[in-house]
């Protein structure tokens, strides 16, 4: 339960260190506004020829009689522009991580910079388009795996009462923990950690990692919020990534340790990365 706990404060440190230095907020800002924009053209756009392309996907229900073809057609146009805003919603934080990869990389090599005891930051040395094709590849791999997750969780919403009350907490912890994967993938990417082994660290701290993620993902289910809080959560996910490879903080001592777990030496990235 403690680690439910640390895992927030760092949720916590991550919106106040962006707090503190106005400039790399502003910077980090711009890949949300960039992808929001993007996702409001889109939706804007399926929800004015979105009518026209069923009609068009439709031909079988031009002879229908009236009302059944504009009850049909309407209930398709609705659901694809619902499906289109699910899509936004799930797809938006790895959009906007790919879309800010620089600005994200900068971001978390100042937090790196600024807790390190000597002051440095780990660098992957990778030229931009090689972090961009890891980047774009790794989320894609997440997002299957957190749409097969989706597919079983939403085929146990129909079981009674279960489906209506633990069916939708489950879903919330396991958006919590993809969501927290993506962000801490910034900082564990620089130091070579492969997404196997970046799996396997959230994994063996699942407590600290919906402790970050989790409250984030309800975050982000109003409207915009996403966008100012991405610096924040980029920040807050570094920290925790150093915590998870128990690298020292600022104040000179090691991360914290999980409780009953003896403390670990810092381990090489590709040590972690086997």
């Amino acid at each position: 339960m403690r680690d439910l706990g640390v895992g927030f404060g760092y949720l916590v440190k991550g919106q106040r260190w962006v707090s503190r230095h106005g400039r790399s907020y502003g910077f980090g800002l711009l890949p949300g506004l960039i992808t929001l924009v993007l996702y409001a053209a889109a939706l804007v756009a399926l929800a004015v020829w979105g009518e026209d392309a069923v009609a068009w996907s439709t031909p079988f229900a031009d002879d229908w009689s009236s009302p059944w073809r504009g009850l049909f057609r309407g209930f398709l146009t609705a659901v694809l522009f619902a499906l289109g805003l699910l899509l936004a919603v799930l797809t938006f934080t790895a959009v906007t991580l790919l879309v800010g990869q620089p600005f994200y990389e900068s971001l978390s090599e100042r937090v790196d910079a600024d807790v390190s005891p000597d002051g440095g930051a780990p660098r992957s040395g990778l030229p931009l388009w090689r972090e961009l094709w890891i980047s774009a590849r790794d989320s894609v791999r997440v997002l299957l795996r957190a749409g097969l997750w989706g597919v079983l969780l939403f085929a146990l919403g129909f079981l009674p009462f279960v489906g209506q009350t633990v069916v939708p907490v489950l879903g919330f912890f396991v958006t919590g923990f993809f969501l927290t994967e993506e962000l801490a993938a910034v900082a564990l990417q620089r130091r070579g950690v492969e997404l196997r082994s970046r799996l396997t660290l959230l994994r063996s701290r699942k407590a600290l990692v919906w402790g970050f993620g989790t409250p984030l993902g309800v975050a982000f289910l109003v409207p915009f919020v996403a966008v100012f809080l991405m610096p924040g959560a980029v920040a807050g996910a570094t920290l925790l990534a150093r915590d998870l490879l128990g690298e020292e903080s600022g104040d000179g001592g090691p991360a914290p340790a999980a409780p009953g777990t003896a403390p670990r030496a810092t381990p090489d990235a590709e040590d972690v990365s086997r």
